[in-house]
């Protein structure tokens, strides 16, 4: 099996776009989370989320393109852009079959499919657009990045709501590790800030309502917190196997040592009593990695903000780490950026792999009140230097879908 190594990391979140400004915003605390100006959203129940601020497509595309393509694959675009472009890393006809492209969205082109719907109510089948289809489906981000870029490598989406940008990395690491491809872009992007996509979230009453207060809004594994807040972006990264970096002389973020996934099997949206879904998705990522829990530094958890998935990941880091459960520091970035859904996890990522890189924890911001069933090392309010050898990132989705992945700092 071969190494597999970080290069190269895209990102466009609500507290910055690009590697460094994304960075940033983490590790000074930002708060990207505002009231909702991209639609009117008097008489929702929530009114508050994390919204890209300024995204300029033209940066990343011409404006016939810009004007074609629909937010979520605008998003891929920019992040896989900026994933070649930092990892210095072009793609051409000598490479391109051993590039592969496996991006994932949970929700795709809704904003596009809601105003086709309304045209075909409003004005007849005849003014749907021919482009619904394409536009909609989320494995398109995947299909045009492969497009634009040229890679003509393994191809492929994956879709398991919140934990889509996990699964897309994890398996795009294996496609690597076992010699099936020399580099893949993957990840998650997400545009679902829409009339329909917030509505929707509010009817499940699982979002918070402190419309008053936005930046108070997220507040992951706080005694007071009342649901999550929705985000958008896209988080993209290039991994390749170590002889194919190594032979470009590439810089190296990080490697990939670990992926286990599991499935609670239990309910449509809440998490199995205890986190034991979670716990087994940890468990195997560990024995992937061929590390014990105590090797593990830091955790980014996916600390949505809600009621039962902060508890339950809680008690999951408890059952595998048992008594090192308290010395390892945990954080929830989407604290700042809000969840982004189908990709949190990619860009939870970035995260860790740049925290085990800069050897700095980003913060839980809005931790105030402490919740007895919370009661781990959430890295309060302000960033923290540590020395960290491995860090693993959790993303737990609607249905029952758990995965969990590893880096560790990278030694030759």
């Amino acid at each position: 099996m071969k190494r597999v190594v970080v290069t190269g990391i895209g990102v466009v979140s609500p507290v910055g776009t690009g590697v460094d400004s994304f960075w940033d915003g983490l590790i000074q605390g930002k708060n990207g989370i505002r009231r909702i100006t991209a639609f009117d959203a008097t008489g929702y129940n929530s009114q508050v989320a994390g919204e890209v601020p300024d995204f300029d497509p033209l940066k990343y595309m011409d404006r016939k393109e810009s004007r074609r393509l629909v937010r979520f694959i605008q998003f891929a675009i920019a992040a896989s852009k900026m994933a070649l472009d930092d990892a210095g890393f072009s793609i051409n006809e000598q490479n391109a079959g051993n590039v592969g492209i496996l991006i994932g969205s949970g929700i795709g082109g809704i904003g596009f499919f809601e105003q086709q719907v309304r045209n075909l109510y409003e004005k007849g089948p005849d003014k749907v657009s021919p482009f619904s289809v394409p536009w909609m489906i989320t494995n398109m981000a995947a299909g045009m990045v492969a497009i634009v870029t040229g890679a003509k490598g393994p191809n492929s989406c994956v879709t398991t709501a919140c934990a889509t940008g996990t699964h897309s990395i994890g398996d795009a690491f294996k496609i690597v590790q076992r010699g099936d491809a020399d580099a893949m872009l993957a990840g998650g992007s997400e545009a679902s800030i829409t009339p329909m996509g917030v509505a929707s979230f509010c009817a499940a009453k699982a979002l918070s309502t402190r419309n008053d207060n936005p930046e108070k809004a997220s507040r992951p594994f706080d005694k007071e917190r009342d649901g999550f807040v929705m985000g958008e972006g896209s988080g993209i990264v290039l991994l390749e196997t170590l002889e194919h970096a190594r032979k470009r002389n590439a810089k190296i973020y990080a490697e990939v040592t670990g992926y286990g996934m599991s499935g609670d099997a239990y309910h449509i949206t809440a998490p199995a009593p205890g986190g034991e879904g979670a716990a087994r998705a940890i468990e195997r990522a560990l024995k992937d990695s061929k590390i014990k829990p105590e090797d593990i530094q830091y955790i980014n958890a996916h600390g949505t903000s809600t009621v039962l998935n902060d508890k339950f990941e809680t008690m999951a880091i408890k059952r595998v780490f048992g008594d090192n459960a308290r010395k390892v520091a945990v954080s929830s970035t989407k604290s700042m950026v809000g969840h982004l859904l189908g990709a949190a996890g990619a860009v939870e990522f970035a995260a860790i792999t740049l925290a085990v890189q800069r050897n700095i924890i980003p913060p839980t911001i809005n931790y105030e009140i402490p919740d007895p069933d919370c009661d781990l090392d959430y890295t309060p309010n302000k960033a923290r230097k540590l020395d960290v050898t491995h860090a693993l990132s959790n993303s737990f989705g609607f249905g029952g879908h758990n995965a969990t992945l590893i880096v560790k700092k990278f030694k030759a």
